[in-house]
């Protein structure tokens, strides 16, 4: 049985194959309603299938969007993929993910593997600090925007959240529930110093740590994001004689962790201990008790970066900071803190 073309849909709907490309592609030219739906009648009636690779060779772009994530399996990076693929589908588009697992080696990998399949472009949470993958980026001259984490290696336009005043907000928090000071888990060793976003909630923390006159040494703690080795860290932090009676975590899966080690050393939260995350994961309203967190707008945040990368219009030129899409942060108060929800 022959393929089915472009040609035989044009001629069963009366149209030029100029429109029933339009049609397909939703553009770029307008088609009247009536004529559209002749095309779609006749796409059905003939089983029409466009072919994509012959679209992408046409037009140097796929109806793909890469994204690469640090680590799927953690709650916020599974959210922020999902209304990614959420915000793409509102335009048509289709989502391929991969995950760096934190390495520049197979964040470069997936650069390399999404630009050349000619995706329509790159939503890039990078690991950091990524001076590779800003080389890949250039040798490409890719369409890359930047989420969640903006590395200094990469000057690219950035859709982040306000991470240094979400923090000073849940610190602020805590300290005016009469805590005498405010822990705080952080980051590891080689959480990068500029553009990461824990390295800002600490820096969060310290602020507002400072503003009330509060000292800050020998008060942060270096811990893993993920709940699993937070919780160990936690074991050790409030097993000590001296454990503080106040903890913000830079994530919420630190704060999950922290507080499975207080209910396994019948810790009481939040009389004996108050704890507050960040990130805001579906899971902080159901831990026990609930956590207090700061939120982003993720679906807001997400839509942004596809629409940035997508539309030439809508990126901008100019400075590092001009180039920067920031949305603001929000506390989320529930019972950890010790507040009645």
């Amino acid at each position: 049985m022959p393929k089915v073309t472009r040609d035989d849909v044009a001629r069963l709907a009366g149209t030029s194959t100029a429109v029933v490309s339009y049609v397909i592609n939703n553009g770029p030219r307008p088609v009247a309603p009536a004529t559209r739906e002749r095309v779609l009648a006749a796409i059905k009636q003939l089983g029409y299938r466009p072919d994509r690779v012959a679209q992408a060779m046409a037009s140097r772009r796929t109806d793909l969007i890469g994204l690469i994530v640090p680590d799927a399996r953690q709650p916020f990076f599974a959210e922020m993929a999902h209304a990614v693929e959420r915000a793409a589908a509102e335009r048509g588009k289709m989502v391929l993910a991969g995950n760096s697992d934190y390495l520049d080696e197979r964040e470069v990998h997936y650069l390399r593997a999404f630009l050349g399949m000619r995706v329509a472009g790159v939503i890039l949470i990078s690991q950091g600090p990524s001076e590779n993958a800003a080389a890949e980026i250039e040798a490409w001259d890719a369409r890359v925007v930047l989420l969640h984490e903006r590395p200094a290696a990469i000057d690219d336009v950035a859709v982040v959240t306000d991470d240094i005043g979400g923090a000073q907000l849940a610190t602020r928090h805590l300290l005016e529930h009469g805590h005498e000071y405010v822990a705080c888990l952080g980051g590891l060793e080689g959480t990068p110093t500029v553009g990461d976003p824990v390295t800002d909630h600490v820096e969060g923390w310290r602020r507002a740590m400072q503003e009330a006159g509060r000292s800050t040494e020998g008060r942060l703690f270096k811990a893993p994001y993920n709940r699993y080795d937070a919780y160990r860290i936690g074991l050790e932090l409030l097993s000590r004689p001296d454990r503080p009676t106040a903890v913000f975590c830079s994530t919420d899966d630190q704060a999950i962790g922290l507080l499975r080690a207080a209910r396994e050393l019948r810790i009481d939260v939040p009389r004996e201990l108050a704890v507050a995350g960040f990130d805001d994961v579906k899971e902080a309203a159901l831990t026990d008790p609930s956590l207090t967190t700061v939120a982003s707008d993720r679906e807001a945040m997400a839509r942004a970066a596809v629409d940035l990368v997508l539309d030439d219009g809508l990126r901008f030129a100019g400075s590092r900071r001009e180039r920067l899409k920031q949305f603001p942060s929000r506390l989320v108060i529930r019972r950890s803190c010790g507040c009645a929800a």
